[in-house]
């Protein structure tokens, strides 16, 4: 979806009934966009049997779950908070996967004891998961292909120095123990990184994947992970979906010949689900002139929005009360006491203390990511959805802040 797209969206919210109910900052997000995301990526992959784990990370508020669960989704699960989360939610515990890196044996423990699928990342517990369970348990095993799928240094996962996955160099260890300790491996496992936009630089980290899958007797599934890019800029470059998907299932289902079994193509999208389909509507504090830069300070700040400061990600800023205002430039900082800035001399319509501005691309790692620095409160989280407005997490209070706080005598 284009800027402009999303803009035209936006404007089809009441956006002013929104602000007015629950105040700002507040993160709104659009139901019928995460569906039609789901929709698309299906679609593009449906000459496979193809199975869309959610990765909840990204966005894990229990109303934007049961709408990926009523389109059909699984989940997929970065800690045992989440897997309960998911079960919580009404997922069942066979379509969760479960893919924690640097946890302790025993959390792998708990999360057999809760029936989901285990995805080991490490041979340390690889060796402890088949000395303990043998054949009786079934388990994926995530590899790093050592290719990097996107632009952004920040978020790649498959490149050399990673923590994430095994080194595929490392493949011959992995199968001795295997076969030592007669694991049933049922899934393989990759995830190159977010943001790709290369379709044959995907694929060729998919044939390291099919190469290592011949060794592996009882495959069910190969799950490719993720990192479709969408559009955060005016004309930005994103992932062709339609055309990867087109390759990516020709190519597995040929793989699926040679291997003499017909497989499960799993993928876990996060961003791509839900990125789009939110906005963080924040308030105009002060508009403060430096002899070099204008300023709009704005009553949220890296403690709700961490994306821009943490991996320097862009995020499109609309002037959501003077859209036809006369452009002109602006730093959009918080009023966190830290590295806050939103946008670096930006052209946006002009900016009057009090308007109300929209900050785009705020449905994935928005709220996930958010914190309570300085003291302040979590924003509230509203869905529009069919029409109706809802509020899905009240807003933080103080309170909410100091009750897990035990005061002592000093």
């Amino acid at each position: 979806m284009s800027v402009n797209e999303s803009i035209q969206r936006l404007n089809a919210i009441p956006f002013d009934e929104i602000t007015k109910s629950y105040q700002t900052p507040c993160f709104v997000y659009v139901g019928e966009k995460i569906e039609e995301q789901y929709q698309r990526l299906t679609k593009a992959f449906q000459k496979a049997d193809v199975k869309i784990k959610y990765a909840l990370k990204a966005n894990n508020n229990i109303s934007i779950l049961k709408i990926l669960k009523n389109q059909g989704a699984g989940l997929d699960a970065v800690s045992l908070e989440e897997v309960k989360l998911g079960l919580y939610t009404g997922f069942k515990s066979e379509e969760i996967l479960f893919t924690p890196n640097s946890i302790s044996f025993s959390e792998i423990v708990e999360a057999v004891e809760l029936g989901v699928q285990i995805n080991i990342d490490n041979i340390s517990l690889l060796e402890q998961f088949g000395n303990k369970y043998g054949s009786s348990v079934p388990c994926c095993v995530r590899i790093n292909p050592h290719i990097v799928a996107g632009g952004n240094s920040h978020i790649q996962t498959g490149h050399i120095d990673s923590k994430f996955g095994i080194s595929i160099h490392q493949l011959r260890h992995v199968l001795r123990i295997v076969e030592k300790e007669k694991i049933v491996v049922n899934g393989l496992h990759m995830h190159t990184g977010s943001d790709i936009l290369d379709a044959s630089v995907f694929i060729q980290a998919s044939e390291i994947l099919f190469d290592a899958a011949v060794n592996f007797k009882h495959l069910e599934f190969l799950d490719f992970g993720s990192g479709f890019k969408v559009a955060y800029k005016v004309d930005d470059i994103t992932t062709d979906i339609e055309e990867l998907g087109e390759k990516i299932t020709s190519r597995f289902n040929e793989f699926c010949k040679e291997y003499g079994k017909a497989l499960s193509l799993w993928f876990e999208p996060g961003k791509f689900l839900v990125s789009e389909a939110g906005y963080l509507l924040v308030n105009v504090n002060v508009i403060k002139q430096t002899t070099a830069t204008v300023f709009a300070g704005i009553n949220s700040g890296q403690n709700h929005l961490i994306r821009p400061m943490f991996y320097d990600a862009y995020h499109h800023i609309y002037n959501l009360s003077n859209p036809t205002g006369t452009p002109r430039i602006y730093s959009v900082v918080g009023n966190i006491c830290e590295t806050d800035t939103f946008a670096m001399d930006r052209k946006i319509n002009e900016i009057r203390e009090g308007d109300t501005l929209a900050i785009f691309n705020a449905g994935a790692y928005g709220y996930t990511m958010s914190n309570n620095y300085n003291s302040r409160p979590r924003p509230a989280e509203v869905l529009w959805y069919k029409g109706k407005i809802s509020l899905i997490r009240r807003r933080e209070t103080f309170e909410d802040i100091i009750k897990a706080m035990l005061p002592t005598e000093i």
